[in-house]
């Protein structure tokens, strides 16, 4: 149960990190002066790529339906943690590699300009730790959902500890056999009617 816990808990703080990260500048662009009427550009990750920020309030989401969840969608919810830590990290690495590249669109929203004219208007392109944030999270979300699919069948379901009652059997007269009127449903019941559901009639 100690290792649900700390999955479950991982899982939470590193998708709330990456949505996070996702809300922060990944990239500025710093124009040719005279380009526009500014001269600095600053885009956060989820005006990068949009879907970041639903794939991490899934990832928490994810979380939040391991905590009830039985082995077999316990499965289910570690294969679509895997997939959405792979899909932050992968958002990730594709800025990494082209900053310019992926500000464009952000660029052209906001000057008008788009294609190869962009490039004469841009003189520097700076990145920020956030992205790394973003990279570290993702791939950390996919080891957990592995990890999740490893371990998830052997921990207890939700509803385990509830058995003990299921298992008493029916409740019972006082002459030892089974009375099926001895429940909390027919108890409301003569209630409802004006009748004393303690009494032994």
């Amino acid at each position: 149960m100690r290792s649900k816990l700390w999955l479950i808990a991982g899982i939470a703080l590193l998708s709330a990190a990456a949505l996070l990260a996702a809300s922060q500048t990944w990239v500025s662009l710093e124009l040719v002066p005279g380009a526009a009427a500014f001269e600095l550009l600053a885009a956060s990750g989820q005006q990068l790529n949009a879907a970041l920020t639903a794939i991490a309030l899934a990832g928490f989401a994810a979380a939040l339906a391991l905590t009830i969840a039985g082995p077999g969608f316990r499965r289910v919810l570690g294969v679509l943690v895997v997939l959405f830590g792979a899909g932050i990290a992968g958002v990730a690495i594709s800025v990494l590699a082209d900053p310019e590249g992926a500000a464009s669109g952000r660029l052209a929203e906001a000057t008008g300009i788009a294609g190869d004219a962009q490039s004469a208007m841009v003189d520097r392109v700076a990145t920020t730790p956030f992205i790394m944030l973003a990279l570290v999270c993702g791939a950390l979300l996919a080891v957990l959902g592995a990890l999740v699919l490893v371990l998830g069948g052997r921990w207890r379901a939700a509803g385990r500890k509830y058995a003990a009652r299921e298992d008493r059997g029916p409740a019972v007269g006082g002459d030892g056999r089974p009375d099926p009127g001895l429940d909390r449903f027919s108890d409301w019941d003569r209630l409802s009617e004006g009748g004393d559901p303690t009494s032994s009639d």
